[in-house]
């Protein structure tokens, strides 16, 4: 199996750290964040990585090699210039050459979500995406039907609000979790620029009828650490 992890930002929410190094290398508890996530994917058997670097990339290059590149294929897509989730998909697409669905994954968020839910999610809908949502008090949503079809999208503090559902029907808000599992079609659905956000593919794809879904994971313990209040939260952070 392949994932991709998300590791290109430049952690502007987590200065002054990231004035000197990526924020995939921010230790917690004396752990980088890229090496929690590569672990996390490794012991869920994904044995292909490939990771987008434009902040301090050589810092991530050296560590993968001093790391023995964790002992499985892990490869590297540089972006000189940010790209945002969307295009660095795209850019690393020559990656996901399988036909197999794979997995997208925040460098930034800590969780023992079992994987293997996402990926059974798929299946069973037949689905180009499935994201890993919860409930949780947050500015920007995804709204779902009662099916868990995405129907949209909100931002709360400025009010803005994209529907992309044909029928007038009550939509649930979820916040995202950072993860999702995608159907190699999903390449199928992008725009033409380089630079555009997977929210707008997965808005773009409902609009059009593509079967995108959210699984509820509220069950299990996340936390993005993108934040400083958030990096002291990770200190006692269960599981970790």
């Amino acid at each position: 199996m392949k994932a991709m992890i998300l590791a290109a930002g430049i952690g502007s929410r987590l200065r002054p750290l990231t004035d000197t190094r990526p924020k995939a290398l921010i230790e917690i508890n004396g752990v980088t964040l890229l090496e929690r996530t590569i672990s996390g994917l490794k012991s869920f058997g994904i044995g292909e990585i490939i990771i987008n670097v434009h902040h301090f990339p050589e810092l991530i290059t050296g560590f993968l090699k001093q790391k023995n590149y964790f002992d499985i294929r892990i490869e590297i897509s540089a972006e000189p210039r940010l790209l945002d989730t969307g295009g660095g998909l795209r850019r690393a697409g020559w990656f996901f050459d399988d036909d197999q669905p794979f997995l997208l994954h925040n460098v930034d968020v800590l969780t023992n979500l079992d994987y293997r839910e996402l990926y059974d999610e798929l299946a069973r809908k037949s689905a180009l995406a499935v994201l890993a949502v919860r409930q949780r008090d947050t500015s920007r949503y995804f709204l779902f039907d009662g099916q868990n079809r995405l129907g949209g999208w909100q931002n709360v503090q400025n009010n803005e609000k994209i529907i992309a559902c044909a029928e007038d029907k009550p939509l649930i808000p979820l916040s995202f979790m950072g993860i999702q599992v995608l159907s190699p079609e999903i390449f199928n659905h992008m725009p033409r620029q380089s630079r555009f956000s997977m929210v707008d593919v997965y808005l773009q794809a409902a609009k059009a009828g593509q079967p995108v879904y959210g699984l509820d994971c509220g069950a299990y313990n996340w936390l993005d650490v993108g934040k400083p209040e958030s990096l002291k939260k990770a200190q006692d952070f269960i599981g970790y």
